[in-house]
């Protein structure tokens, strides 16, 4: 969805409008493609993907990534005044919250099935208790 909402908006540019909007170092490295990227310009890292094979350590990473999806959701909507922009980056910050809710269920799923003596001192993916 973001790159159909980034294509609609540099789909016509001219070669004026993408000196003046400073688009043009952007533009002479990706043309107007989406390369991931953060808002200050670090290229996208798979190492930031933690997977430990805990279920209780990988469900709180994924916990935490949808909420810091969801504020980076709701810094570009305080930024955005375009409705055909925000209108589809709301959908997306919903969908992260419901995500944020199905995880959480999850998690707590998990944790009810463990044993209770002591959850957070072994890893039920591949140690077995006596």
């Amino acid at each position: 969805m973001i790159g159909a909402i980034l294509t609609q908006l540099t789909r016509d540019l001219t070669v004026e409008e993408i000196k003046k909007s400073g688009f043009d170092a952007y533009f002479t490295d990706h043309t107007t493609g989406v390369y991931p990227a953060s808002a200050a310009g670090v290229p996208f890292d798979v190492k930031y993907i933690g997977v430990k094979v805990d279920p209780i350590a990988d469900l709180n990473e994924d916990l935490a990534a949808e909420q810091k999806a969801r504020v980076t959701y709701d810094n570009l909507i305080r930024l955005i005044d375009d409705p055909d922009v925000c209108d589809p980056i709301r959908y997306l910050r919903e969908r992260e919250v419901v995500h944020y809710q199905r995880f959480a269920e999850s998690l707590g799923v998990v944790q009810n099935n463990l044993d209770a003596q002591n959850s957070y001192g072994w890893n039920p993916a591949f140690d077995k208790r006596a």
